[in-house]
């Protein structure tokens, strides 16, 4: 849009009812706070500025509130008079004059930028307010949007309405647009003459009326405006938005098994002809290419894994694994900040960490990086067509020539040359008739024990 918008985004709120010791907005959905995912949708309005009303945690809200290409001011709301007064709290940046003034709430992390966008046409469209409404089955407790010939004439809280209001289902999200040349004027118009005794932004409506201005009101799904006051709430718009965005994934040519099992962070990316079997879990900075499987069980956080890779079942990518095209990770195996190459193979009971297995290198069951020493990590660098045996701990800093083999149960401490076989274990000795002579004195000593009364 050419015309200029600020955004007002809401977060002082001391979120009494969620009963936490940080601050409701920065409780995460989908891996990151509630503020953030209302900014993304903000910044995809065309907006020229924020300003974040804040009162708790104010600069940890404030931190996660911020974009990239978005100026963003922080105002404090030092008293709690109700969202008329919070409003104005941004004063300073009101006057800055805009076209458009956008008022939203950082405890609604589903809105989308459609129906803010649709605010600002209705400003467009020459309305002085344009309230962002949702039709719902169940309106109690909800203020009602109460509308004739197109004009919306009173936001009327349930326990002021009518019987005939109370019917109505179209109810008050408490976002709104405001005609930013008359916005002031407006807000300073606010009185708190009301049984709290609080400045409601809900006013501006009649108020807007008496000055001749004209309402109006736009529609939006009720799940996009869920908001947050408890834990309970949290994990519904959880569910909400994990269900949204596995259905999108869906759509573009992902495969999930058991879509309900499958969770995911908010920049989970999978590529098409992937398959996600039940029960994953992504956290944050996962990326899943075109074809790659990920099996039952699985969980992935700052990883990526390339084309026709497979991932699992029971395993384990931490933040900096990357696995290239072809490459397997089994059963109960852990790879943090670790190149895969093309073709290798994990099979299963493994831990790779600050290593680079070559391509088409196998590593057997039980192999161990021993990357740390108690104060720094160290590199482990296993080179093309490797293989290593099972049950070989590998003492980084360590590297293993291309084609080199490790046998299995090795201690390796040292570099091993390309083509080489490593040993690093005791010479095994046979002892005959050991064994039975260790059985019998075990079982004598049993039978002594028993004998005692």
């Amino acid at each position: 849009m050419e015309r200029t918008c600020l955004a007002v985004i809401l977060a002082a709120g001391d979120s009494t009812r969620m009963k936490s010791s940080m601050s409701k907005v920065l409780h995460p959905v989908a891996g990151r706070p509630l503020i953030a995912h209302v900014m993304e949708a903000i910044a995809r309005t065309d907006i020229h500025a924020a300003a974040l009303v804040v009162g708790r945690d104010a600069e940890a809200v404030t931190k996660a509130a911020r974009r990239d290409g978005m100026r963003l001011n922080a105002y404090v709301q030092q008293e709690r008079k109700g969202t008329g007064h919070a409003v104005l709290a941004a004063r300073e940046a009101i006057e800055a004059g805009y076209d458009d003034i956008l008022v939203a709430y950082g405890d609604v992390p589903l809105i989308t930028d459609a129906p803010l966008r649709a605010a600002r046409a209705g400003l467009a469209a020459g309305n002085d307010i344009v309230v962002i409404g949702f039709h719902t089955a169940n309106p109690t407790g909800y203020g009602r949007l109460l509308v004739k010939d197109g004009e919306l004439l009173a936001i009327r809280e349930e326990k002021d309405a009518t019987d005939a209001e109370r019917a109505v289902t179209w109810c008050n999200s408490g976002l709104m647009a405001i005609n930013g040349a008359k916005a002031l004027d407006l807000l300073s118009r606010i009185t708190n003459d009301n049984a709290k005794g609080e400045y409601y932004l809900t006013d501006l409506v009649e108020i807007a009326r008496a000055q001749g201005g004209r309402v109006t009101a736009v529609d939006a799904p009720e799940a996009e405006l869920s908001g947050c006051n408890n834990r309970a709430e949290l994990a519904v718009i959880e569910t909400l938005w994990q269900q949204r965005r596995r259905h999108a994934l869906m759509l573009s040519g992902v495969t999930m098994i058991a879509p309900e099992t499958v969770f995911l962070a908010y920049d989970t990316v999978i590529g098409q002809d992937a398959v996600i079997e039940p029960n994953v879990v992504f956290g944050p900075g996962a990326v899943i290419e075109g074809g790659a499987v990920i099996h039952a069980f699985s969980h992935v956080e700052g990883a990526r894994v390339s084309a026709g890779a497979s991932v699992g079942p029971f395993a384990r990518l931490r933040p900096g694994a990357d696995l290239a095209a072809g490459a397997k990770v089994g059963n109960f195996v852990e790879v943090k900040n670790a190149a895969i190459g093309v073709g290798a193979k994990v099979s299963h009971l493994t831990y790779i960490g600050d290593a680079t297995v070559g391509a088409d290198s196998n590593i057997g069951a039980g192999t161990v990086t021993c990357n740390y020493d108690g104060i720094n990590k160290h590199h482990t660098s296993i080179g093309e067509g490797s293989f290593i045996g099972s049950n070989s701990s590998l003492v980084a800093p360590v590297s293993i020539g291309a084609g080199a083999y490790v046998a299995s149960g090795s201690v390796i401490t040292s570099d091993v040359p390309a083509d080489a076989l490593a040993l690093g274990r005791a010479r095994q000795e046979i002892k005959p008739e050991r064994a039975r002579a260790i059985r019998e004195r075990a079982l004598a000593l049993k039978a002594a024990k028993q004998a005692k009364p």
